[in-house]
């Protein structure tokens, strides 16, 4: 079965409040489904290879990938490279700041990105020049995450379900979802705030079956195994990049220079985990 997601945003009430709603939503689900993935694989077919770059600045600093596309008949390479130049510049401070290559192929800063500065990411390869400019969002707060089990007529699914603030002043935020399986990434969403209620939205995505025998590995739940929820706020061309690479396209231009693929990002993520206990989790629906 196939982690995919639906979206609803509602009012800061216990969970239960929502359960009404639930069968609605599992049918909307089924109809309208946007696919999760896992990684942002970029593989392309009989074209020179592209750089990418996947940067993101967070309180803990700065961290830059940088990859190259892999042709479609071929395994994907993932192997990051360093000959590079990689500076952050603080647009509000006027100061800059380099990031040096680590052990791991990542270019790294510990500088701590400020909420409401914008920031400019400038990589130097191969003699082109890529930039791409980013404000600073401050961290959102979890207000709750819970399982629910489901009847589906094939067999009950586990639903996570997590609550989170959002801005009611502002229009048009928009939000990068993790989840994360004992450390390792399960999925990743972007969703955004078109209809939180109060400040407050809620997200939801099936993950593994009751029947484990029947899951596939890359979505099945064991007993104990631990759940993390992470979100951060994204611009709404981050959201659109990463609505297009759902859906199997290449999406807005991120960098400036040379056709380059790849996201910067500027925020602040926040995180809640909880374990996944089957007999624990409380069954709602009657199919």
């Amino acid at each position: 079965m196939s982690a995919h997601y639906y979206v609803f945003s509602g009012k800061a009430a216990p969970l239960r409040f929502f359960t009404l709603h639930l069968h609605l939503f599992i049918i909307i689900l089924i109809i309208s489904l946007a696919g999760c993935q896992k990684d942002l694989d970029f593989k392309y077919h009989d074209i020179e290879p592209l750089t990418v770059i996947e940067a993101e600045l967070t309180p803990e600093g700065a961290r830059v990938a940088i990859t190259l596309t892999t042709p479609m008949d071929e395994p994907m390479d993932r192997s990051r490279l360093t000959d590079a130049t990689v500076t952050l510049y603080d647009i509000d401070e006027d100061v800059r700041f380099p990031l040096t290559a680590d052990n791991e192929g990542y270019f790294r800063n510990p500088m701590p990105g400020i909420a409401g500065h914008d920031y400019r990411l400038t990589v130097e390869r191969d003699g082109n020049i890529y930039q791409s400019e980013a404000r600073m969002y401050p961290p959102t707060e979890i207000v709750s995450l819970e399982f629910n089990w489901i009847n589906m007529p094939y067999d009950q699914v586990a639903v996570l379900q997590a609550q989170y603030l959002d801005n009611p002043a502002a229009d048009q935020e928009c939000y990068w979802v993790k989840l994360y399986r004992n450390g390792e990434i399960y999925s990743w969403h972007e969703q955004d705030d078109r209809g939180a209620i109060d400040g407050v939205a809620t997200f939801f995505t099936m993950t593994s079956r009751r029947d484990t025998d029947e899951e596939d590995d890359d979505e099945v739940l064991f007993d104990g195994d631990v759940m993390t929820f992470s979100v951060c706020q994204i611009s709404k061309g981050m959201h659109d990049y990463l609505e297009a690479l759902q859906n199997d396209s290449n999406g807005p231009a991120m960098f400036s220079g040379p056709r380059v693929l790849g996201y910067f990002i500027a925020s602040s993520p926040v995180s809640r985990s909880i374990t996944f206990h089957p007999d624990r989790i409380p069954v709602f629906g009657n199919f």
